[in-house]
């Protein structure tokens, strides 16, 4: 599905062919406290990013279409369906959706990830760019999470402002992609919504601890007013250490996110979306602690299921230079009292991504996009 778009798709075009040409000053990452004061960045860098939209809306469907033009004689699309919930007996025009990415950083699948089995040209940010930014129109969210992402404030910032999103950055403070020649500046969480749709009440950038000591894993979190329903809704980005022998540490990342929610508005009946990379399969002890906290958090992507209890069997899958990893990693957490899963973006098959896995000439990331349609429980017809 794709939601009604406007018009001016020249200016649209415009906006992006200089955004995405327009190299721009290496973006800071956020304050360090253990780094010398003269050395950390701006923090208002660190805010949301408050640019204007354009006086006229910009076109989705039009820049859409230039984005395959620009992809040329490339290889089909992963063709995916939506899963359909329940009755839609919601009110019209009720539903929100949300996209949770992991966007691959380019400075890390053009180094430090070795995908031994993906093409150079198919990993060149000249082609994956547009790869990614068809994902995004193609499923229109009205709240998009996104890591790994390098190119925020050339790239993802100016084009998606210009489509009227607002939104909110928080790179890693110790980012890996800063050791990679040529990097684009280091790699974070980013928070994107529909100002048309949702009223910004507050965002906050986490740098999240373990047994008090802060580490490399940030978080974005943000309050929005549904201008449709008035209701409020407390969305969470963000990604957790990554690698094996790590489980320890994103358990506590994990904890440690949690407090902070529960700490944000005590009392609080605001429903919850938290999205993100975990880096964790679904027996891990972080994913237990987010099934089981008292926030009342269930995974939406379970609706897949046959059960209706069980994650899809992987959201990534990869061939590095250590052998192929197939995992379910990525999660959208959400209040079931107080949300409800009207649909959910169906994963892939075996056959659909090929032989050479992801990232590939079809697909821009080694993770899968998690889509999902939810109401508010009780909004009036």
């Amino acid at each position: 599905m794709v939601y009604p778009m406007g018009g001016a798709a020249s200016r649209l075009y415009s906006t992006l062919t200089r955004s995405l040409s327009s190299p721009l000053p290496l973006p800071p990452s956020c304050p360090d406290p253990h780094r010398p004061a003269d050395t950390n960045p701006d923090p208002d860098l660190c805010r949301e990013q408050k640019t204007a939209s354009p006086a006229r809306p910009l076109d989705p469907a039009e820049l859409l279409r230039q984005c395959e033009e620009a992809l040329g004689d490339r290889a089909p699309r992963l063709h995916r369906e939506f899963v359909h919930l329940g009755d839609g007996d919601g009110a019209p025009g009720s539903s929100v959706r949300v996209m949770q990415w992991n966007i691959l950083a380019q400075a890390l699948g053009e180094g430090l990830d070795s995908f031994v089995r993906c093409p150079p040209e198919a990993i060149s940010w000249s082609r994956r760019k547009y790869l990614i930014l068809e994902e995004i129109l193609t499923y229109r969210p009205h709240i998009l999470c996104l890591q790994e992402v390098d190119h925020y404030h050339d790239t993802f910032q100016p084009v998606l402002a210009g489509l009227g999103y607002g939104s909110h950055f928080c790179p890693k403070p110790w980012s890996p992609c800063l050791d990679v020649d040529g990097n684009n500046g280091p790699d974070g969480c980013a928070l994107f919504y529909d100002r048309s749709r949702f009223e910004l009440l507050d965002s906050v950038g986490l740098r999240l601890s373990a047994m008090r000591i802060p580490t490399n894993q940030v978080a974005v979190v943000t309050t929005l007013r549904c201008r449709t329903t008035g209701r409020c809704v407390r969305v969470a980005a963000t990604h957790l250490k990554a690698r094996a022998g790590w489980e320890w540490l994103r358990s506590a990342q994990g904890s440690d996110l949690l407090r902070q929610l529960q700490n944000v508005d005590p009392g609080s009946d605001t429903p919850l979306l938290v999205c993100g990379d975990f880096n964790a399969v679904p027996t891990e002890e972080v994913y237990r602690r987010f099934a089981a906290s008292p926030l009342g958090l269930d995974s939406a992507c379970k609706k897949l299921g046959a059960d209706g209890a069980t994650e899809p069997e992987y959201t990534t899958w990869k061939i590095r230079p250590t052998g192929e990893c197939r995992a379910t990693l990525d999660y959208v957490w959400y209040s079931r009292d107080s949300l409800r899963v009207d649909g959910v973006l169906d994963v892939p098959t075996e056959e659909q991504i090929g032989p050479d896995r992801l990232p590939s000439f079809s697909y821009p990331s080694d993770h899968l996009s998690l889509v999902c349609d939810f109401s508010f429980e009780g909004t009036e017809e």
